[in-house]
């Protein structure tokens, strides 16, 4: 359960960096209260669509996984963020990826910053 919950907090973080960093990320709230809830939800989400479709995508491109040597990777990492923009529209959540673009560079700053909160948060591997 521990580690469920930081890595929630790291992917909120990674999201939040994301927004801050990148105008075609946007997060959407009248509060500040309801733009962390909204974090929260669209961070789990993005979890969600990480541990079940993810490896599915990866698998099946494995072929361009050894072609672009691990570059295709920044383009999954790309699509899981659109995909996850596309669930929290259709759930009414106010977070909104802008194109492809916004979405790769997205994924480049998620993926740094959330490596660099995975070390910087406990795990419970004791």
């Amino acid at each position: 359960m521990k580690n469920f919950v930081v890595k929630t907090i790291a992917n909120a973080a990674a999201l939040a960096v994301a927004i801050w960093l990148l105008k075609g990320i946007t997060l959407a709230g009248e509060t500040t209260a309801a733009k962390a809830i909204t974090l929260l939800v669209v961070a789990l989400l993005f979890g969600l669509v990480n541990f079940v479709v993810k490896p599915l995508v990866k698998l099946l491109s494995f072929p361009l996984f050894i072609l672009t040597l691990g570059l295709i990777t920044l383009v999954i990492n790309a699509l899981m963020l659109l995909l996850t923009s596309w669930l929290a529209d259709r759930l009414d959540l106010a977070f909104h990826v802008a194109g492809f673009g916004a979405a790769l560079v997205g994924g480049v700053i998620i993926s740094i910053v959330a490596w660099a909160m995975h070390v910087i948060l406990p795990d419970d591997k004791d």
